[in-house]
């Protein structure tokens, strides 16, 4: 155990002190939350007396997710992958399984950074979230944790690093914009609203935003996410090969 945590504990530190994925995983999320929070750029379907960070915030707090839960781990564990890190560290008494183990609970440890400081910046613009609606938007974000980091393992043990590169990427903005994540569903056309709400961004989205809202649990929302953990932790662990 001691192993896993020294391990996870360097997987989080490298992770913060990276400029790009500090950059994907802080600094992009915080932008857009600026950008959506307090401007008119984008319409967004608001209900009486709702203000526009009440939307926007828990949707970047799910971006910061898929930022570090995707996007930066999937491109780090493929080059780790390509240039035998991994491999080297599968002989070790930390095995393969110790380094699943602590790049899971790396993820989790940058996440609370990114939680702390996007909160503290959208209280600082003037969010109240609900309070009562945490415990269900913490157990959102660990299930789209789960699914996303199982993504990303998925296709950094799969694909060569190269394209792993452009994938992560590219679908870290595919997601961003029409994902269902940063904007709900119901700003997106009735076709593709119905496609993203059963995607794992668009239910973690609107999850989020009905808990930190005060709507109460959302239930299908929970159940899609944890399908999808289900079913790509299991392609995940079938098909994800330590070298390339």
């Amino acid at each position: 155990m001691n192993r896993v945590l020294t391990y996870a504990r360097f997987e989080a530190v490298s992770a913060l002190r990276n400029g790009e994925q500090l950059l994907i995983s802080i600094i992009l999320p915080a932008l857009v939350l600026i950008g959506l929070g307090r401007s008119g750029v984008v319409e967004l379907d608001l209900l009486p007396g709702q203000d526009r960070l009440d939307v926007v915030v828990p949707g970047v707090l799910g971006l910061a997710v898929l930022s570090s839960a995707f996007t930066s781990q999937a491109i780090a564990t493929a080059f780790d992958r390509r240039w035998g890190v991994l491999r080297q560290l599968a002989t070790t008494p930390l095995g393969a399984r110790g380094i699943v183990a602590g790049k899971v609970l790396s993820v989790f440890a940058v996440q609370v950074v990114q939680v702390v400081a996007l909160g503290a910046l959208g209280l600082a613009l003037g969010w109240r979230p609900e309070v009562a609606g945490v415990p269900g938007a913490l157990l959102v974000g660990v299930l789209g944790s789960v699914a996303f980091t199982s993504l990303g393992l998925l296709i950094a043990g799969t694909l060569r690093a190269e394209a792993v590169l452009a994938v992560a990427n590219l679908l870290w903005v595919l997601l961003l914009v029409g994902g269902g994540l940063v904007l709900p569903a119901a700003t997106f056309s009735s076709g593709l609203a119905v496609v993203t709400a059963w995607l794992p961004s668009g239910a973690m989205g609107d999850a989020l935003r009905l808990s930190l809202t005060g709507g109460g649990f959302d239930v299908v929302a929970a159940v899609v996410l944890a399908a999808w953990s289900g079913v790509l932790t299991a392609l995940a662990a079938k098909l994800f090969r330590p070298t390339s």
